[in-house]
């Protein structure tokens, strides 16, 4: 007996199209008219074009700063994810202290207290160094690298790089969790097998389960880097020059906030549209690789 459904698919339409127009992706035709328009304004609007020719060295600064950033993110992030699987009661313990305290607050404290609270911290703690170094030691290699760290100044240590130990301690937490659950979706019986051969568990670990857990983990680490994208943002309240950060100063010096702000947001929209089409792409490949 055929249902409603059937029935109302094997009417012939009245306009034959229509029912393709309901299944185009609005969505992303919607995205692209915008982006066409706010292309022709860059083009032909002298307004949109003094923005967008400002906001270029910021955009270059914006993916500089999250590529190292999430660089090092990864290598927190693995060293605090086999931690996080490890026996060692220390490491473990270290691990998870680092994971549920970063992931506890909010990133943008996260950025303002490794600027303006751990980075103080360390200076004093070589300045300490250097000082005490120096009052045994008065001659040689060993007298010139401890003066060097005693004369260290807080104005030396740029604030860009201050923002990207944020960001990367951040963000470290989260990839923790990302590799800790890639490591863990590896069957036990895999590292069973490679300690029952006569490896070591580290290297079982580095030849049989890690190479395992990050392909699977990709997609997830994909979503992860357009997210710290995004996130870099919160670096301009450390007045680094960065997209968002030349969008208040161009703001301020045209009073432009439209034009300014839609700049901004089609640059940032553009970067995370294309990250988002290779994460999906590298999805499907490796779905379709199964």
């Amino acid at each position: 007996m055929a249902t409603k459904r059937t029935i109302e698919k094997s009417q012939p339409k009245l306009i034959p199209w229509i029912g393709n127009l309901s299944q185009a992706p609005w969505w992303a035709i919607i995205i692209l008219l915008l982006g066409v328009l706010i292309v022709y304004f860059i083009v032909t609007a002298p307004a949109y074009q003094d923005a967008f020719l400002f906001l270029i060295a910021g955009l270059e600064l914006t993916v500089s700063v999250t590529i190292i950033s999430f660089s090092l993110a990864l290598i927190l992030g693995l060293i605090a994810g086999l931690g996080r699987v490890s026996k060692n009661v220390v490491f473990y313990t270290i691990a998870t202290l680092y994971v549920e305290v970063i992931r506890g607050i909010p990133m943008l404290i996260l950025i303002i207290y490794f600027a303006y609270v751990v980075t103080p911290l360390i200076l004093t703690l070589l300045h300490w160094v250097g000082d005490t170094t120096l009052q045994s030691v008065t001659s040689g290699f060993l007298a010139q690298w401890a003066a060097s760290l005693a004369d260290i100044n807080i104005q030396d240590v740029d604030l860009k790089i201050r923002a990207i130990v944020g960001l990367a301690f951040g963000y470290g937490a989260y990839e923790a969790e990302v590799f800790r659950a890639g490591i863990e979706s590896i069957t036990r019986g895999q590292m069973e097998a490679a300690r029952s051969l006569g490896m070591s568990y580290f290297k079982a670990m580095r030849y049989v389960i890690l190479p395992q857990a990050v392909r699977r983990v990709l997609p997830p680490l994909g979503n992860d880097f357009i997210s710290m994208l995004k996130d870099s943002s919160l670096i301009s309240i450390l007045a680094v020059r960065d997209l968002t950060h030349l969008g208040k100063l161009n703001r301020a010096r045209t009073f432009r906030t439209f034009e300014t702000w839609n700049t901004v947001a089609f640059l940032y929209l553009c970067m995370t549209l294309l990250l988002s089409i290779g994460v999906r792409t590298l999805e499907r490949r490796m779905s379709s690789d199964k």
